[in-house]
């Protein structure tokens, strides 16, 4: 029986992954307000792309590409998580970044 520890390496890459994304998404929202669900759109799709695109004959190789599908989908749902964001700051949560606009609509969410 041979162990692999490879299971563990993108489970490890997945939770710092994660972890990584809770801040990005407060500080986007923070400074960008309801705009950066843009840019996590456009790295969500370059991520999936890139996903697609490495070469997964090597355990390397594969483990590369499950990561970028992470990465992927993780700025996919980031997008939800911004609009979560705004209700957070409304409720007072979180402090409204500059220029923001207190949003009626966003304090009955």
């Amino acid at each position: 029986m041979t162990i692999s520890f490879w299971g563990l390496v993108v489970g490890l890459c997945t939770f710092l992954i994660i972890g990584l994304f809770h801040p990005l998404v407060i500080k986007g929202y923070y400074w960008f307000g309801l705009k950066v669900r843009a840019w996590f759109a456009a790295a969500g799709v370059v991520t999936a792309a890139v996903s697609l695109l490495i070469p997964a004959e090597t355990t390397v190789g594969l483990v590369l590409s499950i990561v970028c599908g992470v990465v992927s989908f993780s700025c996919f749902w980031s997008i939800l998580e911004v609009s979560e964001q705004r209700k957070r700051v409304a409720r007072g949560w979180f402090p409204a970044g500059p220029g923001h606009v207190r949003d009626e609509e966003a304090e009955k969410g």
